[in-house]
């Protein structure tokens, strides 16, 4: 019928037709939707609101009595907790809001409703009380996700026979803004025997509290480009560091390099924590 994706510009799918951000507008017959960026479920999320205000739709971020999960795809409690509040909660008390989707068969809420009565998000609530919320919903991964999320970021359409990227080939990545690949860390676990896993925190945080994922080789970020000189550039690679932020750089580091399979564990060792995976503190290996 000829309709259009309209998706994030920090969503990381390149497929969409019009690709939006903060400020920017849609426009159809005589109406107009404004786009707020609302990260935090994921980087992608926005909520779009009519131009009298009268109607939002907050998609996964804002949910009716309850939030979209923080603990995968680029999830992030406090950005999210920030989102709604400045974003959602700004709007007026009467502007109705529809969700994404609902558990319990409801379509329509209220800013107004929302404020008094969400669990996580009310105005009675911190954002110190939203990350604790958060951090113990400890929720299973939903089915399928690692097929779903690869699908999502190519729009449905059907994967080319030839000429795919190689990075649909070994793991369901994501990007980021600056267009560096992640893997969550649940991929991880159940295929970290596959790849080479690559910690590049310093050695006192290899064996410190977080600990690191078994398996892990200790190479710090400074000393990453040296050391990966001689290595296997076609083997996957999946670098980690405490909170995902030195492991993008590795990251980079790497493609640079030519590493045609490479990834940064989005979240780092606190989301592996927090999620109850395992990890080991025993005496780092040199890096070589």
């Amino acid at each position: 019928l000829g309709a259009k994706t309209v998706v994030s510009k920090h969503g990381g799918a390149p497929c969409a037709d019009v690709p939006v951000d903060e400020g920017d507008t849609v426009k159809f017959g005589a109406c107009t939707i404004e786009v707020r960026s609302t990260p935090g479920h994921t980087n992608g999320c926005v909520t779009y609101v009519t131009g009298d205000k009268s109607m939002a739709f907050t998609g996964d971020a804002l949910l009716i009595r309850g939030s979209g999960r923080t603990d995968f795809q680029q999830g992030n409690s406090r950005k999210l907790y920030h989102s709604v509040r400045e974003k959602i909660f700004t709007l007026p008390d009467e502007t109705k809001l529809y969700p994404g989707h609902d558990y319990k068969g409801r379509t329509v809420t209220t800013v107004g409703e929302e404020k008094k009565f969400n669990a996580r998000l009310g105005l009675d609530k911190s954002e110190d009380d939203f990350v604790e919320i958060m951090k113990n919903l400890k929720l299973a991964q939903p089915k399928k996700i690692q097929e779903s999320v690869p699908e999502n970021l190519r729009c449905g359409l059907p994967a080319p026979v030839t000429g795919e990227p190689l990075e649909k080939a070994w793991a369901p990545l994501s990007r980021t803004p600056e267009g560096l690949a992640e893997v969550q860390a649940a991929w991880v676990k159940d295929h970290g025997e596959e790849v080479r896993l690559i910690d590049v925190r310093g050695p006192d945080e290899y064996t410190g509290e977080l600990g690191h994922i078994p398996g892990a080789e200790n190479v710090p970020l400074e000393t990453l480009e040296a050391a990966a000189k001689d290595w296997d550039r076609e083997m996957p690679v999946v670098t980690i560091c405490r909170s995902g932020k030195r492991s993008l750089s590795a990251a980079d580091t790497l493609e640079k390099m030519n590493f045609v399979r490479v990834a940064s564990m989005a979240g780092g060792m606190i989301r592996w924590d927090d999620q109850g995976f395992p990890a080991e503190s025993v005496s780092a290996p040199d890096a070589n």
